[in-house]
């Protein structure tokens, strides 16, 4: 578990009592204006760490409706005013299969000081909790908890064939995988789990990549905020290259324990080089426009 001194303690919790006031803000902005958001990640996956163990906050991440996404963007720039900290999303986009109408009939509500937040059922929820975790290509460690204790302190009446079997082969893998991780690295229980012989082998590539991301000395920043430092600018290229495979295994849609790694590598590369040269040639013309001092 990360060890964090008394005060930093002291610190998140009231950050997490603050974050869940605001939580109930962005709630009733939003139904006032007859948008219904589904509360993920973040605090929703704070309510299963035990008291001795308090996430660190974040953002407010809402999904709402892909018909009301436009409406809910002009809520969040007025939010944006309160210092919400509101990060929108259309659905659930990347993160899940199911369309918006499956997985908001199946979400429940959770009160909070006589509000309403609702939330991913825990099933739903812990696949999104594993996506996301893999699509930042295993970089955050203290997030793996997250998964920790989706699984540790799920409801009784869990549904694993509600979790695992309403997706493709591949996103059932992406589940097994980071559950199989935080079994490894966190030492997760999952004896009681059906699906505990697939737990046993995590492919080495994986670990290698998770293993090489934790001790990174620092994190990946968009690259033009890196320009001013040659010596910075070039550290965060050389992080990018090659592309970090789980990430890039994640965007493709691709299976975790299949061997085709290096083809969504180079798919990303494909994907992102146009938009990084348009972006550096347009960061290099505005630099130019500046008059000199």
């Amino acid at each position: 578990m990360q060890v964090v001194t008394a005060d930093i303690e002291q610190w998140y919790s009231l950050q997490q009592t603050v974050l869940g006031a605001r939580v109930a803000l962005a709630f009733t902005a939003f139904r006032e204006a007859g948008i219904e958001p589904i509360l993920i990640k973040g605090w929703a996956a704070a309510q299963n760490y035990p008291e001795a163990h308090i996430r660190r906050p974040g953002d407010i991440d809402l999904a709402v409706a892909p018909d009301d996404y436009q409406t809910a963007s002009i809520l969040i720039r007025k939010a944006a005013e309160a210092k919400l900290n509101i990060d929108l999303h259309n659905g659930l986009r990347q993160l899940d299969a199911l369309d918006w109408a499956e997985v908001f009939g199946h979400s429940v509500l959770i009160d909070h000081g006589g509000t309403a937040i609702r939330v991913l059922s825990p099933e739903d929820h812990l696949r999104v909790l594993a996506t996301h975790w893999l699509i930042d290509g295993g970089g955050y460690r203290d997030k793996l908890w997250d998964i920790y204790y989706a699984v540790a302190n799920r409801p009784e009446d869990f549904d694993w064939d509600r979790c695992l079997d309403v997706v493709d082969n591949n996103r059932r893998g992406w589940v097994i995988c980071a559950i199989a991780i935080a079994h490894r690295y966190l030492d997760l229980d999952v004896s009681d789990l059906p699906f505990e012989s697939e737990l046993v082998n995590i492919p080495k590539w994986i670990t290698k990549c998770v293993e090489r991301e934790w001790s990174r000395p620092g994190r990946l920043e968009p690259i033009l905020t890196s320009t001013h430092d040659t010596t910075l600018l070039m550290r965060q290229i050389g992080w990018r290259m090659p592309p970090n495979p789980i990430r890039a295994t994640i965007e493709g849609n691709g299976d975790l324990y299949g061997s085709r790694r290096w083809w969504y590598q180079i798919g990303v590369l494909a994907r992102r080089s146009g938009p990084f040269l348009k972006d550096t040639l347009s960061f290099a013309v505005d630099r130019l426009r500046q008059p000199l001092n």
